[in-house]
């Protein structure tokens, strides 16, 4: 990765960033994931950023694919994101966001945790 496309991906985690607490600003605390997950497709296509939802992603081992997971947001085909409703960040959390790097081979992800009245969010890095 080059420095122009590092600076690509700061810049577009920085908007989505933005769009996260507005989601959190209008709706609070409370609801189910599936319910931020929607919210946020709906505020970055408002932004004019594209996203996906519950993307499926393979997984694979040696050159072969061995299975797969969805992420919870894709955004613009660069950035992953992770969405969760749970007291405090674990290190199980961070675990999964690393090995969701590494099966999708991108090299950031953004794990958002809507739980509380003030949005908590960590930024995932694998090799960047």
């Amino acid at each position: 990765m080059n420095a122009n496309e590092r600076e690509e991906l700061n810049d577009l985690m920085e908007k989505v960033v933005g769009a996260v607490y507005e989601v959190s600003n209008k709706l609070g605390s409370g609801f189910l994931e599936k319910v931020y997950e929607r919210a946020l497709i709906r505020e970055l296509d408002l932004r004019g950023i594209r996203a996906e939802s519950q993307v499926p992603m393979k997984v694979s081992y040696k050159g072969g694919i061995v299975g797969e997971y969805v992420a919870d947001i894709f955004v613009d085909k660069k950035l992953l994101v992770e969405l969760k409703c749970v007291d405090t960040f674990q290190s199980e959390h961070i675990a999964q966001c690393i090995n969701y790097l590494k099966a999708s081979d991108q090299k950031i992800l953004l794990l958002v945790n809507f739980q509380h009245s003030k949005v908590e969010w960590k930024r995932v890095v694998l090799d960047f």
